[in-house]
């Protein structure tokens, strides 16, 4: 392969490369956000167990809200800043309501290993809470990329 062939199959890989390297770098931001919004959950929920005890629903919804609102403005402002945003209220409220989907299936996980399998300890629930946390994070990251912070036209 001569010089002048090597140098046109690099441009052409350079595209796909920034898009892979742009994808890992929003990935990893989207994953920092969860980071501390999982903090922010577990942490809350915990609190909220040990000094309050409610239901363990309420004690994954209340600070699940809360991480709601950080990853609203962590995902807008950091994660997805280079993707288009229609300045209204739509996108918030669409992500919240997503983001309701998302705290739907986190109640689901701890109420089932509550009141399903009748496991009441710490380590259950908090494994509910991870598991819960898991499939929720999965249905966020692919429903704010569809539906929330979509792609910016090409300048």
């Amino acid at each position: 392969m001569s010089t002048l062939q090597r140098s046109r199959a690099a441009a052409a890989l350079a595209p796909v490369a920034r898009s892979r390297l742009h994808f890992v770098r929003e990935l990893l931001r989207f994953g920092t956000v969860g980071t501390v919004g999982t903090v922010i959950t577990i942490g809350g929920a915990n609190l909220m167990r040990g000094r309050f005890w409610e239901s363990p629903v309420t004690t994954v919804l209340v600070p699940t809200m809360l991480a709601t609102l950080f990853s609203y403005l962590a995902n807008r402002h950091w994660t997805f800043r280079h993707h288009d945003s229609d300045g209204s209220g739509r996108e918030m409220a669409l992500f919240f309501g997503l983001n309701g989907i998302g705290m739907l299936i986190q109640a689901c996980c701890t109420a089932f290993t509550f009141y399903t399998l009748g496991l009441h300890d710490a380590l259950s629930y908090n494994l509910a809470l991870l598991v819960g946390l898991a499939l929720a994070s999965a249905w966020r990251y692919w429903s704010y990329k569809k539906w929330i912070f979509t792609r910016s036209a090409p300048a």
